[in-house]
């Protein structure tokens, strides 16, 4: 788990269609064989480590339903350890398993922030509201404003520059992961079992 608050930008050495390695330095450290890395939102298993860099599997799930595709040698990448008991959730709850890539349809600064505008497919709109969470390319943003195939987020300047956000571009793909607790939410009111809020579920409770 991860908490969507970006510690490094990492830098892509190499990266084939099973495997990536990424230079980097914050994110090496106490980092151990087997350790989960957050790559563009993405979660990775460390295989190798060297002095000054990291290397991680990706399976043709992961390299077919991210932006993994779109990544190139060169290319900055957002980095974030797995979270500790002992971490402050800056952030929110975030999965690594990426759920949709988007895209960027508007990306501009207004005033003291950047506004960023990310299209989806309409059928996660469900999973969205406003002042809720939501992951971009692993990072963890509070919607402002949502649609039935968009959401808007106001950006500070630190996020946008302490991320790889001020090297993306209109049309450019996103990692997009929705808030989990959404999906839990979905998955326990359509359960066979719920029976909806009946005046029985309301005294039972205390409520009447």
């Amino acid at each position: 788990m991860f908490t969507g608050i970006v510690e490094e930008l990492g830098v892509v050495y190499s990266i084939t269609p099973n495997k990536i390695t990424i230079k980097c330095s914050e994110v090496l450290k106490e980092t151990k064989l087997g350790d989960s890395i957050a790559v563009n939102g993405i979660c990775l298993t460390v295989t190798d480590i060297g002095a000054d860099s990291f290397c991680a599997d990706i399976s043709p799930e992961t390299y077919n339903v991210t932006t993994m595709s779109e990544i190139k040698t060169g290319d900055y990448v957002n980095l974030e350890r797995a979270l500790t008991l002992s971490t402050r959730l800056g952030g929110h709850i975030i999965s690594g398993h990426i759920d949709t890539v988007g895209y960027i349809k508007k990306l501009s600064s207004n005033s003291d922030f950047y506004e960023l505008t990310v299209c989806f497919d309409k059928k996660y709109s469900k999973y969205v509201i406003k002042k809720g969470s939501i992951s971009i390319n692993g990072i963890s943003l509070t919607v402002a404003d949502c649609g039935n195939d968009f959401v808007t987020i106001a950006v500070i300047p630190h996020t946008y520059n302490m991320t790889v956000l001020k090297r993306l571009k209109i049309g450019s793909k996103v990692n997009v992961e929705f808030d989990i607790l959404a999906k839990y939410v979905e998955k326990n009111l359509s359960s066979s079992d719920n029976k909806g809020v009946t005046i029985d579920l309301l005294a039972e409770n205390g409520f009447l």
